[in-house]
C-alpha cells in the first residue's frame, strides 16, 4: 500500500497556516509545481484552503494543492472525476497526467480529471518527522530470531520524533479528515456531487466519504479495497499481509519455475518457495553487500521486503528472480529504485500519522512478541512482520475522531473492482467492504494477482465493466466474475 510520494519541499512553515476564509473560493488555475513525474502539458494546478482543524472550522486554514486536466469535449462533460491516491502518504498531484494516458477516451470525454496531494503530502502543507535514517521505515521486521526489542526502541523514537517535529498539521492527519478535505475540494470545484476513482488505501477514504456525504457522491469506483473494520482499521490491514502474501506468492513461484524462462529460479514451484525461504534464512545470518541500495546490505528481511513489494505486479517478477539468483550465485545484485530522502521522510510521516490517528493500537509488548512468534510459524514468507509492533503503540496523541462505520445508507452508486490474489488489499478484506455497503455496492471480481485492478492487468472483462460504469453509471447486476 505504501509507494512513492511526490516531494515538493517538506519543511512546514508558518506561512502554510493562514487565517480562516469566510467561504470556499473558486480555484485559480495555473502552472503546477515541479515534481519527479513528467506532466501532461494540459495539466493545471491550484490551491484550496481548508480548516486546519475541523473541530474549529472557523479557525486557521491550510493549503491543499489540486490539479486537473479538462475534458476535450466540454459539451459532453458530466462532471469531475476525483482520483484518490493510495498510501497513506502517496502523492496524487500527477494523477491526471498519469491517468489521462491510460483511461479510455469515453471516460476522458465525460470528465475533468482532478488530482490532489492529501494534507501533509508533497505540495499540500507537507510534514516531516525528521527521523534518523535507521528508524525511517515505519513498517519494520522482527529480528532473525523473532525478537522485537529493536523494533520497540525504533518505534519509540518514531513516535517521539513525530510528536516533536511534525507540527500542527501532522496532528490533524487522518482518514476522516481527508474525507472532510475532499468535500471542501468538491465545493471549491463548484460541484454538487462528485465522482471518484479511488485505489488501495484511497478506497477506504472513498468509502468513508461515501458514508459521511452519501448524497454528494455521483459514481464511486473503488479499486483494490481495504477491509474497513472500524475496530481495527490499519491494524487489520497489516495483519492481512501474512495470508495475502501466502495467497499471491504461488503466482511468482509458478512463473519462476517455467521452462524457457531466462530468469528461472528452480524446476518446480515448490522448489522456488523452498529456495526463497532458504535464501532468506541464510541472509539472516550472513548478509551480503548491496552497493547502491538502501539498506546497503541484503539481509533476510531486506529480501523478504523486496519480495513483498514485487508481488504487487507481475512486471516485478523478473527483478525478484534476478535478485535471488544473484544472491545465490555471487552475481551483481540488481538495485531497486529509491526515492529521495525528503520524499521518504514525508511519506513516512503522513503514513504513520494516518495509521495512528485512525484507531488506537494495543500497547502490550509481550502480546506483540507472542503474536509475532505465532505469525512467523503460520506465514513464514513474511516472518512475523504483519504482527509486529508499530509506532502507534507509543503514539502520544489519542485518535482525534472515532473511526467511521461504513454503511449502505445512500444511493446504489458504488462499484468495487478487486483482484482475487492481491498481496496488499486482499480479496477477503474487500468482501467485508462489500458486505458493509450492502445493496449500495456491487463488485467485479478479477481472477488475477497483484495490486490494483482497473487498467492494471490487461483484463478486458474487468476493465470494460468498470469503464462502462464510469461512462453510463450501469453496474453488473449482482456483481461479475472476470476470468
Amino acid at each position: 500500500m505504501k509507494t512513492i510520494a511526490m516531494g515538493l519541499g517538506l519543511a512546514l512553515t508558518a506561512a502554510l497556516i493562514l487565517p480562516a476564509l469566510p467561504a470556499a473560493a473558486a480555484p485559480a488555475w495555473g502552472a503546477c509545481p515541479a515534481g519527479p513525474t513528467p506532466l501532461d502539458p494540459r495539466q493545471q494546478c491550484a490551491t484550496v484552503q481548508v480548516p486546519l482543524d475541523y473541530a474549529n472550522a472557523d479557525g486557521a486554514t491550510i493549503s491543499l494543492t489540486i490539479s486537473r486536466i479538462q475534458t476535450a469535449l466540454p459539451g459532453k462533460r458530466r462532471g469531475d472525476l476525483l482520483l484518490i491516491p493510495g498510501g497513506p502518504g502517496n502523492s496524487g498531484l500527477a494523477n491526471p497526467s498519469v491517468d489521462a494516458a491510460r483511461l479510455p477516451q469515453a471516460v476522458l470525454d465525460e470528465y475533468d480529471l482532478i488530482g490532489f496531494d492529501p494534507r501533509g503530502v508533497g505540495a499540500s502543507s507537507p510534514v516531516s518527522c525528521d527521523l534518523p535514517p535507521a528508524e525511517q521505515d515505519v513498517i519494520q521486521w522482527p529480528a532473525p530470531d523473532g525478537d522485537i526489542s529493536g523494533n520497540v526502541s525504533a518505534d519509540q523514537v518514531i513516535a517521539r520524533d513525530c510528536a516533536r517535529n511534525g507540527g500542527p498539521v501532522l496532528r490533524t492527519i487522518s482518514t476522516r479528515t481527508e474525507a472532510d478535505d475532499l468535500d471542501r475540494i468538491r465545493a471549491a470545484l463548484g460541484e454538487n456531487t462528485i465522482s471518484y476513482w479511488a485505489t488501495s488505501y484511497g478506497t477506504y477514504v472513498g468509502a468513508v466519504y461515501a458514508t459521511l456525504f452519501p448524497q454528494r457522491t455521483d459514481r464511486v469506483l473503488l479499486d483494490s479495497s481495504d477491509d474497513p473494520n472500524p475496530a481495527l482499521v490499519a491494524r487489520g490491514w497489516l495483519a492481512n499481509w501474512g495470508p495475502s502474501a501466502a495467497i499471491r506468492f504461488p503466482d511468482f513461484a509458478n512463473w519462476a519455475a517455467q521452462p524457457g524462462n531466462p530468469d528461472r529460479v528452480a524446476d518446480t514451484p515448490a522448489d522456488v518457495r523452498a529456495d526463497f525461504l532458504a535464501l532468506a534464512t541464510k541472509l539472516d545470518h550472513d548478509p551480503i553487500p548491496w552497493p547502491g541500495a538502501n539498506p546497503p546490505e541484503l539481509t533476510g528481511n531486506a529480501l523478504r521486503e523486496f519480495m513483498f513489494h514485487a508481488l504487487y505486479s507481475n512486471a516485478s517478477f523478473p527483478l525478484l528472480a534476478k535478485l535471488m539468483l544473484a544472491a545465490q550465485n555471487g552475481g551483481q545484485l540488481p538495485v531497486p529504485p529509491s526515492p529521495p530522502q525528503p520524499v521518504l521522510q514525508n511519506t513516512d510521516a503522513v503514513s504513520v500519522a494516518t495509521i495512528c490517528d485512525d484507531v488506537r493500537f494495543p500497547s502490550s509488548i509481550p502480546e506483540y512478541a507472542r503474536n509475532v512468534a505465532i505469525n512467523r510459524v503460520e506465514y513464514p514468507l513474511t516472518n512475523g512482520m504483519p504482527a509486529d509492533i508499530t509506532a502507534c503503540s507509543f503514539w502520544p496523541f489519542p485518535p482525534s475522531r472515532q473511526p467511521v462505520t461504513i454503511t449502505g445508507n445512500g444511493p446504489s452508486n458504488v462499484l468495487m473492482v478487486q483482484n482475487l490474489r492481491d498481496p496488499a488489499t486482499p480479496y477477503f478484506g474487500a468482501r467485508n467492504m462489500l458486505a458493509d455497503f450492502g445493496g449500495r455496492a456491487a463488485m467485479i471480481t478479477v481472477n488475477s494477482g497483484g495490486h490494483d485492478a482497473y487498467l492494471a492487468n490487461g483484463n478486458a472483462c474487468g476493465d470494460n465493466l468498470a469503464t462502462n460504469f464510469l461512462v453510463t453509471g450501469q453496474r453488473p447486476a449482482g456483481g461479475a466474475y472476470c476470468p
